[in-house]
């Protein structure tokens, strides 16, 4: 099992931060505060930022989680990305399940196609839920 470190201080040369972020990419609180200094670009929302990815939870007003179903969408389309760059090692961080309000059990299963990635990490609350 590949596991995201509790905290990440720095990142090495091949790896990206993995983070939550609102749809008008305003990244000011959280995990993607700290985004910004690895690159993560203001008013973009999704996609691949420096050294970072993001993933939409909270709507563009950040008033308000989106659905569980549309984060799905935007999880599906980084695990193409990270399905696309096998030399670069994603770190997840637990996006939707701070700020946004979600569970753990809510966000987790999106990330089941994960497991038998070598180059994606997962926090390991995330990792307790799939193996379950």
């Amino acid at each position: 099992m590949n596991v995201t470190p509790d905290w990440i201080d720095d990142l090495k040369e091949d790896e990206i931060f993995v983070f939550g972020s609102n749809e008008s990419g305003r990244h000011g609180r959280g995990a993607a505060k700290d985004a910004l200094k690895w690159g993560a670009k203001y008013g973009q929302a999704f996609g691949i930022q420096g050294k970072t990815f993001a993933i939409p939870t909270v709507n563009a007003s950040v008033s308000n989680k989106i659905s569980v179903e549309k984060i799905a969408s935007y999880v599906d389309r980084f695990i193409f990305y990270a399905n696309t760059r096998p030399k670069l090692k994603f770190l997840v961080t637990e996006i939707g399940c701070g700020l946004a309000g979600h569970t753990m059990k809510d966000i987790a299963p999106l990330f089941r196609e994960c497991l038998d990635m070598k180059n994606v990490y997962l926090p390991k609350k995330f990792l307790r839920i799939l193996q379950h």
